[in-house]
């Protein structure tokens, strides 16, 4: 079994690998192990992930490998596992069925799995195949001795000991039924909601429009609803959210923008609209994409009780000084190691199973 030390170094030598590829460009750094063989290589997978699915432009493939970068850090990755003895685990075989909304979308998962010294086994989305497993490749070249732990699969799982699976609430019922006599984190829809108080600021605005449009909105942690004291004047959140205009040159988004527009206009329902984004008021936490819905407050305070006894459905708050585990404006899309999906602490999981 890989020592808990040689686990953590391996992907903090693959944050260093990622750091060469940012949304500020991409750059081959003398001093990253294995760049010859893989350096071009992960630059042609992102071309090819671009075009299996046009959701993933190449700047939010980058958006997510930056992330990453910052997060497989010595300090990040010793400060997340700090509260578990990763050193005693029984070794198992754990499945993950992975999403394909936003690129690398699983890999926190796969992360846990190995740094936890569990072998995993990968079924993935055909939305999202190409950048995880060139990854892997690239673990077992730094540390060789994760040869034989990780393996991709498009077939039916087995041999499993435990399994992690994310998908819509229709899979999850499935989920739950398959794997009922497994260990298992099932993963749902969620979606994040902002909280506006009508105090915020035009940098507040602008970054709250990167909280909705990053990754088009797919993201579990894209805001797809708003909260807005009653009243509000929707002036200044147009405003802000005018800084991402240039999303409209991405012909998938603006014929989901034409096309749910068509909806709403048929349906008579009441929309404001800036050309690129609609907003609707609506009770429900999922809105289509190229819309967020809104609803009206009277009280702060029963607003945090119904967020508190709504928090299956919501993924993250964003906020100014309103609730406690807020999200700060435009933070959404860069989590910690230590901000797990749904709330659902994975190293515990992993450990006990």
């Amino acid at each position: 079994m890989i020592s808990i030390k040689n686990r953590l170094t391996a992907f903090e030598k693959l944050g260093n690998f990622l750091r060469q590829f940012s949304t500020k460009g991409i750059e081959e750094k003398p001093d990253v192990p294995f760049n010859e063989v893989f350096f071009e290589g992960f630059k042609h997978q992102i071309k090819l992930a671009e075009e299996n699915n046009s959701w993933f432009t190449k700047a939010n493939i980058l958006f997510a490998t930056e992330n990453w970068a910052s997060a497989l850090t010595a300090e990040n990755l010793n400060m997340w596992i700090q509260d578990e003895d990763l050193s005693e685990s029984t070794p198992k075989k754990v499945a993950i069925i992975m999403a394909g909304n936003i690129p690398m979308v699983g890999f926190h998962d796969f992360l846990s799995v190995l740094v936890c010294g569990h072998s995993v086994l990968v079924k993935q989305s055909s939305n999202d195949k190409h950048l995880v497993p060139f990854l892997a490749k690239y673990l077992e070249y730094i540390e060789p001795s994760f040869k034989g732990m990780i393996s991709f699969t498009e077939d039916k799982l087995s041999g499993f000991d435990a399994v992690i699976a994310t998908g819509s609430n229709n899979t999850a019922r499935y989920f739950e039924y398959y794997f009922k006599d497994k260990p298992s984190i099932i993963r749902k829809n969620r979606n994040s909601v902002a909280v506006i108080q009508g105090n915020e600021s035009e940098e507040d605005y602008e970054n709250l429009s990167e909280d909705v449009f990053r990754y088009f909105g797919l993201g579990c942690r894209s805001v797809s609803k708003l909260f807005v004291p009653k009243n509000y004047d929707f002036d200044a959140f147009f405003k802000g959210m005018y800084k991402q205009r240039e999303i409209v040159n991405n012909t998938k988004y603006t014929n989901n923008y034409d096309y749910n527009k068509a909806v709403y206009l048929m349906s008579e329902f009441d929309i404001l609209e800036n050309g690129f984004l609609m907003i609707k008021e609506d009770q429900s936490y999922a809105s289509p994409i190229a819309s967020v819905f809104y609803e009206y407050y009277e009280n702060p305070i029963d607003l945090k009780i119904k967020l508190h006894q709504e928090k299956e459905s919501i993924q993250c708050i964003v906020s100014n000084g309103f609730i406690e585990n807020e999200v700060s404006f435009g933070n959404t899309q860069h989590p910690k190691l230590w901000d797990y999906a749904d709330g659902v602490n994975t190293l515990q999981f992993l450990t006990r199973i």
